[in-house]
């Protein structure tokens, strides 16, 4: 079998942590005079723009804007501008587009529109000479650097990481802003942490539940997406609320369960909701900061809950590498899909 740190996929998630301190140290003064535009003339709102792993990089932010500025976050829906042709009313609303290539005509077609409707476009690209860069009011370089694996996972966490950068210096929260700079360093502790039992687990498996809640939704409904494409395994997130009406029916006996759970308030209820899928004779993993013991992956100590789903997903993109491998799949080369996806 292919060695799981041969693959440029291994290689890219491992260059993540260095990514993102390249980010916040380029990034610094155009952060700063982005977050004080945006303390003297607050948006009404915040609408975020964004397909595929960035879409879940978006619900990241949405329960990130609303829980730190309390502002109300709504993502857009794209075929709503491109295809329909309609103009919403974004007066006075920031709206945060999320692209890896910054060249998806939807994402385009939205930015104008609302661009023209007089929101404040900030975009979050990897490629700065884009089409959506020149178009954006602000742009918010990743700094990822190049990704040559079709599955992407530093410019994911390099996404998280520019949100999280935005809004500890919007907000001016002196734990998020100390959170943010321990990030780097608390990010290569999380790749070096040891989920083969859920590689072992997860081998033979035909489906999966992906949990996660509030800040950790969108790291979950990441995992559920790279379980599809680099391993040819159906599974399905669910916010661990709402997994209870109606999909936990399916969960029992040889049903696996993936539970990201926060170190927030939203923790002891995803644990405990794992906890009932496991006494129902499911396997069960479950991954939570500092905690031990069976079924538990492991994760360091973070410096914020913020900063917990971007711990969660370098910990598991390892993980999720290994196993795409282990199944006789190239996480790099997934079936009938290119690195770069236009929609219209």
């Amino acid at each position: 079998m292919t060695p799981h740190d041969s693959t440029w996929m291994h290689t890219e998630a491992a260059q993540a942590a260095d990514a993102v301190a390249r980010q916040f140290s380029a990034n610094a003064a155009v952060v700063a005079e982005l977050a004080a535009a945006l303390r003297a003339k607050p948006p009404r709102f915040i609408v975020t723009c964004a397909r595929g792993s960035s879409d879940h990089a978006a619900t990241y932010g949405k329960y990130l804007f609303e829980t730190a500025l309390g502002l109300v976050t709504a993502s857009a829906s794209p075929s709503v501008g491109s295809v329909y042709a309609v103009q919403p009313r974004l007066e006075d609303a920031l709206f945060v587009v999320i692209s890896q290539s910054g060249k998806s005509p939807d994402l385009l077609r939205n930015a104008e529109i609302a661009k023209a409707g007089g929101a404040r476009v900030v975009a979050l690209v990897n490629v700065t000479d884009s089409p959506l860069a020149r178009l954006a009011h602000t742009v918010l370089p990743l700094h990822a650097g190049p990704e040559n694996s079709v599955a992407a996972t530093k410019s994911y966490l390099c996404s998280l990481a520019a949100l999280l950068h935005l809004t500890a210096h919007w907000s001016g929260d002196a734990r998020l802003l100390a959170a943010a700079d321990a990030l780097p360093d608390a990010m290569r502790a999380a790749w070096v942490q040891d989920w083969s039992a859920l590689v072992a687990g997860l081998r033979l498996a035909e489906r999966l539940f992906v949990l996660g809640r509030g800040l950790g939704l969108g790291a979950a409904q990441e995992a559920a997406l790279k379980f599809k494409e680099t391993c040819g395994l159906h599974a399905e997130a669910f916010s661990s609320a709402e997994v209870k009406h109606g999909p936990m029916a399916l969960v029992g006996r040889d049903f696996p369960v993936l539970a990201f759970a926060q170190d927030d308030d939203t923790g002891s209820g995803t644990a405990a909701v794992a906890e009932e899928f496991r006494a129902r004779g499911a396997p069960v993993w479950v991954s939570r900061p500092g905690a031990s013991g069976a079924g538990m992956l492991p994760l360091p100590p973070t410096p914020h809950p913020a900063c917990t789903p971007i711990l969660t997903v370098q910990a598991f993109y390892g993980a999720v590498n290994a196993l795409s491998l282990a199944r006789g799949f190239n996480p790099d080369l997934p079936t009938h899909l290119n690195k770069v996806t236009e929609t219209v």
